[in-house]
């Protein structure tokens, strides 16, 4: 990219040996055949036809591809990008292959630069939105035990930097927003349905009903029982 003040958006090509740089400007990377290592000071990243990786701007990093590859990068100017932004590794879902889709058509023309403003602002604004895997992962396993590691793993986070990632990603740690949502099923469950406490602390994963009352008192003060009288009247 000539300026950061553009946009750009090509098909590119990585060597085996391992490069080191870091831009101006952010970047989106969409493999299309072969993958890429990406190192960054906390993140090792295998990137596949699975996934797409954005790096935002100033952001130290290491690549090489050891097979044939070829992938589509949208280099974005710092003016599309809200002011503080992370590196984000997407599952490339049946909207991000969309999305990937028109990029490569206007690779292809290159002929109206609105378009690719037009689409990259898009795709800055849904960036703000998207799930990262491991909050996804959470929100579809918050009723099990979920470990720490598991969930850096995920994002490809050493531990204890995960944590730091995700209370800046979300204002809470792991922990407690993993609790709130349960808390908030909890509620659901108590006042919207006449399930026994016990079913209730089955379905939230609770060894024993005891062990979901003692969580759910520390949590509203009040009994689960004494919370559904006060709410259905």
């Amino acid at each position: 990219m000539e300026s950061v003040n553009q946009v750009t958006c090509e098909k590119r090509s990585y060597s085996r040996e391992f490069k080191s740089h870091q831009h101006e400007f952010g970047q989106f990377l969409f493999p299309l055949q072969g993958s890429l290592d990406i190192q960054t000071k906390w993140q090792e990243i295998n990137l596949n036809s699975d996934y797409c990786f954005y790096l935002p701007p100033r952001f130290d990093h290491n690549y090489r591809s050891i097979d044939r590859n070829e992938f589509l990068i949208l280099d974005i100017s710092t003016q599309y990008l809200p002011k503080d932004t992370s590196s984000m590794y997407l599952r490339l879902d049946k909207q991000w292959a969309s999305i990937r889709y028109l990029l490569l058509e206007e690779a292809k023309s290159n002929e109206n630069i609105s378009s690719l403003v037009d689409l990259t602002r898009y795709v800055t604004n849904k960036l703000q939105i998207s799930k990262p895997p491991s909050i996804d992962y959470i929100h579809n396993h918050y009723k099990e035990p979920i470990r720490l590691e598991t969930l850096a793993k995920i994002e490809h986070y050493h531990p204890v930097y995960y944590s730091a990632w995700f209370k800046k990603k979300t204002g809470k740690s792991p922990k407690i927003y993993i609790s709130e949502l349960r808390l908030r099923e909890a509620r659901h469950l108590v006042i919207g349905t006449e399930w026994s406490m016990s079913k209730i602390s089955e379905e939230l994963g609770f060894e024993n009903s005891s062990s979901f009352t003692r969580w759910f008192v520390s949590c509203e003060g009040i009994s689960p029982q004494k919370y559904r009288n006060l709410n259905n009247g």
